[in-house]
């Protein structure tokens, strides 16, 4: 099976496969920026958070030589800034200690900062072909398909090794991925387009535990304070629990107030719902920020939901 499947697939991935600025070349930094990115959002999103992040740390000394202010405004959208900050991290390392070259195995991959089993498979296998297979939640549906038996754990990373193609094993990878993000989907699967449905063992019948996550709600003010082309900003202390160091406006904590709300959105933050009030509110006497040209703004490592503010008030 496993021949015919790799020839199927790859014929399949060599015709169809998505135009992505990754694939373009199968340099080791920018396969590990765009793996990085994609665990934390989908494709198309992250097209335009890629080029824009590249255009600005084109290479890993660039990248390691930034403050991290700089890298974590360019991450500013992407969320989960704690990623951004092993990024960082790991640029400084693969500059200083290994003279600004990768490791070429999994295995020493996963000794960098912050890079796991998953990153270091797809990095060692698409840039240096090393036969390691990669399971993310899109491999992990097709093998449980193709097998026609639910896998968990290591059995999975075994079922997908045994599977892969030592003789292009980046692009089986990718492959893999490729197939559950447009064929092989989680509720409709297109079977009939699949290059590999004849070898399936359910054509996309089993049904498969989902986890049910309940979502939270919770409303927040904010305070927008505008003036002389300026915004007043607060930054989020280095002890914070979630996204220290970055930039926001200031929280209104009492529920009431005498001012009428300028605009109001949704923003998600993990299993969190938020109804998000902003209230346009003197900052008069406060301390614990500075005012911030509108010009000067987008340079600060903003919070996902601050820039949103920003751009829906038309400050940004």
């Amino acid at each position: 099976m496993s021949s015919r499947l790799q020839r199927n697939l790859l014929r399949w991935f060599d015709q169809y496969k998505r135009d992505l600025p990754w694939r373009q070349d199968r340099d080791p930094y920018r396969v590990w920026l765009s793996e990085i990115m994609l665990q934390q959002t989908r494709v198309a999103a992250a097209v335009a958070h890629y080029k824009a992040f590249l255009r600005r740390f084109p290479t890993v000394e660039k990248l390691a030589s930034a403050r991290e202010s700089s890298v974590l405004a360019a991450w500013s959208g992407l969320g989960y800034y704690r990623r951004a900050r092993m990024l960082h991290a790991v640029a400084k390392e693969v500059v200083r200690k290994r003279g600004g070259k990768f490791p070429e195995t999994a295995d020493e991959l996963r000794a960098l900062p912050g890079v796991g089993r998953y990153t270091a498979a797809a990095i060692a296998s698409i840039a240096f072909d090393e036969p390691a297979a990669v399971v993310d939640g899109n491999v992990e549906r097709v093998l449980q398909r193709l097998l026609g038996k639910e896998l968990t754990g290591e059995m999975l990373w075994q079922s997908a090794q045994e599977l892969l193609s030592r003789r292009r094993p980046g692009d089986f990878n990718q492959a893999m991925m490729e197939l559950g993000a447009t064929l092989c989907l989680p509720r409709q699967p297109k079977c009939l387009l699949c290059p590999v449905s004849e070898m399936c063992s359910t054509r996309g019948e089993l049904n498969l535990a989902q986890k049910k996550t309940r979502q939270r709600k919770k409303e927040i003010r904010y305070a927008l304070h505008c003036r002389d082309g300026s915004v007043f900003l607060v930054k989020r202390p280095r002890t914070a629990t979630l996204m220290p160091g970055m930039w926001e406006l200031p929280e209104i904590l009492s529920a009431n107030t005498s001012e009428g709300v300028f605009l109001t959105l949704r923003h998600s933050i993990t299993v969190t719902n938020y109804e998000v009030q902003v209230i346009r509110s003197s900052v008069s006497g406060r301390t614990d920020g500075r005012w911030v040209h509108n010009s000067r703004v987008s340079t600060l490592p903003l919070t996902g939901l601050a820039g949103k503010i920003l751009r829906a008030a038309k400050v940004i």
